[in-house]
């Protein structure tokens, strides 16, 4: 229940970001009521959740949201996330392009490979409210990255071409993507209902 209404706030408070660290507020704060909706329906411990270690997700909590108890997110009784070598690669991937020595991007890129291990769109997974706001979230932190995808690639679809470049593979077999049989995997509209858009209609419902 707490993460619903931590997800209405957010919802309530996005017309009034503005500035870089609003919006890196933001996405924190759209991720933080993810954690807690999974922790809450015991699908994922809190570092599990978001990829961040109990201390990162300490200081992110008492920097940034000194209202919510830290005790919500139960962090003595986790342990540390294990990444698989999928994330691994991810989050090399991310840290390879992040800004020099910003220690935001450094725990955006863990962040964001974790929740990229999800089903959904990049932007669904990170709780965001649209497509707009993942780009705008790489652009910023990531910007030699983001930059890359010219086609305006869905998001995964290119961190995973950019992978496979960097070992000598091809995702492809035809010559262009225009000519293959993935291309509204790839490139087709990302629709769908945002995660706190879901924890705001469960508030109506109870």
């Amino acid at each position: 229940m707490f993460a619903r209404h931590y997800g209405w706030f957010i919802d309530r408070q996005r017309p009034r970001i503005e500035l870089e660290s609003g919006f890196d507020q933001h996405v924190l704060g759209c991720v933080l009521s993810c954690a807690l909706e999974e922790l809450e329906a015991g699908e994922a411990t809190a570092t599990e959740a978001t990829g961040l270690s109990r201390a990162e997700l300490r200081d992110v909590l008492s920097r940034g949201f000194p209202a919510i108890p830290i005790g919500a997110f139960a962090l003595e009784e986790v342990d540390e996330p294990e990444p698989d070598l999928e994330e691994e690669l991810l989050r090399g991937l991310l840290l390879a392009h992040a800004r020099p020595g910003d220690l935001a991007s450094v725990r955006f890129a863990k962040i964001i490979a974790r929740r990229a291990m999800r089903n959904d769109h990049l932007w669904q997974d990170l709780g965001l409210f649209n497509r707009a706001e993942v780009s705008r979230l790489l652009a910023t932190h990531f910007p030699t990255l983001a930059a890359g995808n010219t086609k305006n690639m869905r998001w995964k679809k290119y961190f995973y071409r950019k992978l496979c470049e960097a070992e000598g593979f091809s995702l492809c077999t035809t010559p262009s993507c225009r000519e293959c049989n993935d291309f509204e995997s790839c490139f087709g509209p990302e629709e769908g209902e945002s995660r706190l858009a879901r924890i705001k209609n469960g508030i109506a419902l109870d």
